[in-house]
C-alpha cells in the first residue's frame, strides 16, 4: 500500500532560479609541425570543423607561420571530441599533428 496521506500537507518552495548559466567554451587550437602536410590540415579543418576551403587554408596558413591556429570555440564537451577525432585522424596517416583546447 501507498504511504500517501491526503491529510499531510507539504509545502513546495517554487522558487524559480532565473539566472541562465551558459556553458563555459573552449577554443580548439592546432600546432605546427615540421612533418604534417598542409593539404592534411586543410582536409581535416574542411572534414572536423566544417570549415570552407577558403577558410581552411587561411587557418592553415596561420598555423604554418604562427605556430599555432585557431580552428573554433565550443562546449567542453564538443571541444573534447574534435581534439579526439584530429588526433586518431593524424595518428592514422602517420602525423604528429598536435590538437588541444583551453578554456576560453
Amino acid at each position: 500500500m501507498s504511504d500517501y496521506n491526503s491529510a499531510t500537507k507539504e509545502d513546495v518552495d517554487s522558487e524559480i532560479d532565473d539566472k541562465i548559466h551558459e556553458p563555459s567554451m573552449y577554443k580548439v587550437l592546432l600546432h605546427n609541425d615540421d612533418y604534417t602536410t598542409m593539404e592534411f590540415v586543410v582536409d581535416v579543418l574542411v572534414s572536423v570543423f566544417r570549415k570552407s576551403p577558403e577558410n581552411a587554408e587561411i587557418i592553415m596558413l596561420n598555423v604554418h607561420k604562427q605556430g599555432i591556429g585557431l580552428c573554433g570555440i565550443y562546449t567542453y564537451d564538443v571541444a573534447e571530441t574534435k581534439v579526439q577525432i584530429v588526433k586518431t585522424l593524424a595518428r592514422e596517416k602517420g602525423f604528429p599533428l598536435k590538437c588541444t583546447m583551453e578554456k576560453d
